[in-house]
């Protein structure tokens, strides 16, 4: 593996390990949600409070459903590193700027690909 794509493995993964870290806090932080209001006689319907608890909770599981997959995408983005693709558009083989790849490194297209969708 060249040196430039030993750093961007190693990039990559110090992101993946970042969000896998996240990933973790906000699943523990949702099993705490559950667990307390579980164990609370609140009703979520009739308690003032109940609608908070339960925006809250929405909250919290999309923002570790996007953080899964963000981490997914780093897989990908890992994988592609290792089969010398990474960088390529999928669609048009074209390069993807590196400007682009700063902004979101598991790109997988250019951005005219992208907005082609």
């Amino acid at each position: 593996m060249n040196p430039e794509a030993s750093a961007i493995r190693a990039d990559l993964l110090r992101r993946r390990d970042e969000t896998a870290t996240q990933a973790t806090a906000l699943e523990d932080d949702l099993r705490s949600l559950f667990e307390a209001s579980r164990s609370s006689n609140a009703d979520d319907e009739h308690d003032p409070e109940g609608s908070t608890i339960a925006f809250e909770r929405a909250q919290l599981t999309a923002v570790l459903d996007a953080t899964r997959r963000r981490l997914a995408e780093l897989d990908v983005a890992l994988s592609r590193v290792d089969a010398g693709s990474y960088g390529v558009c999928e669609r048009c083989s074209r390069p993807i700027p590196a400007e682009r790849l700063a902004a979101r490194p598991s790109a997988r297209t250019c951005v005219a690909c992208a907005s082609r969708r």
